[in-house]
């Protein structure tokens, strides 16, 4: 046998049909061009987001998250062209989408309705935009920055510095907190309580006074002080200020919080101790009890 037999043997091997898809005999050279046409795809894919990102959407001076949609969109459009092609090369026409359905109803038959309820999401999410990359969002009871939205989660930078993978499904069936959604505003409420004995006007002024000086606290709108409540012991007080960004709050309320305690014990306002008063009954005489029977 010379080089010439082999070859066509392994030519021929190539051609065995290996199973049938919508009646159409799919082949080991069929299975390697269609890989091959989705590995080339994603080649071409990721060349295509790394100029997009670095030439071409910064000239439209678009934000962060809009830049990133716009990534995702055309990425899942070139995918959908690469798989439509990769298809067609191995005799499968998908004009229609019937075959599409049937795998995705193979694919729930199989457990993947989490997936396929992800994927749904993440495509929401893109084009809704009510959750993009570079918010500060708490979901879950977690609160960070959002960094990448995949086809099955999105990932959230946490305060911490760690990185949570939160299903794309949460977002829509959950509540989800946008810090930067809409107007990025924040109020801030600090609660204090002061003494009876205090000067009422004096710990209001002097309360408005520290809001007022903290150069972090938005003029518009002005600061406010409430009495809320009459506790055991004391007035329940509360401080109203606002922030122009959600990131520097606790910053801002540390330092409020530390100028109260510093302006009350200049200006001797009492934070009072919560008071208890304890109340010791004597015990009842016991009678007696002849010995005598």
């Amino acid at each position: 046998m010379n080089v010439w037999d082999m070859l066509r043997g392994v030519g021929n091997t190539f051609q065995i049909p290996l199973f049938s898809i919508n009646q159409t005999s799919v082949t080991v050279s069929s299975l390697i061009i269609f890989f091959g046409i989705l590995l080339g795809f994603l080649f071409v894919n990721r060349i295509l987001a790394r100029m997009m990102a670095a030439t071409v959407l910064p000239r439209f001076n678009l934000q962060q998250g809009t830049q990133f949609t716009v990534i995702r969109i055309t990425q899942y459009a070139v995918w959908f062209v690469g798989i439509f092609l990769a298809f067609q090369f191995i005799g499968i026409d998908l004009s229609s989408l019937v075959v599409i359905f049937g795998f995705l109803s193979v694919g729930i038959g199989f457990g993947f309705q989490n997936l396929t309820s992800n994927f749904i999401s993440g495509i929401i999410l893109l084009f809704e935009q009510t959750i993009r990359v570079g918010d500060r969002v708490t979901v879950a009871g977690t609160e960070g920055h959002v960094i990448e939205i995949n086809i099955r989660s999105t990932t959230i930078r946490s305060l911490n510095n760690v990185a949570i993978v939160v299903p794309n499904s949460e977002f829509i069936s959950s509540a989800v907190v946008n810090w930067l959604h809409g107007d990025p505003k924040t109020r801030l409420e600090i609660d204090v309580g002061v003494s009876y004995d205090s000067n009422l006007d004096t710990v209001m002024s002097t309360l408005l006074e520290i809001a007022k000086d903290e150069p972090d606290v938005l003029p518009e709108p002005a600061p406010d002080v409430l009495l809320l409540s009459f506790g055991d012991s004391s007035w329940n007080m509360r401080v109203r200020a606002w922030v122009a960004s959600p990131e520097g709050r606790y910053g801002v309320q540390s330092r409020i919080n530390c100028a109260i305690v510093r302006r009350f014990r200049e200006r001797d306002i009492e934070i009072p101790f919560p008071q208890r008063d304890l109340h010791i009954r004597s015990p009842l005489p016991v009678p007696l009890v002849s010995s005598e029977a």
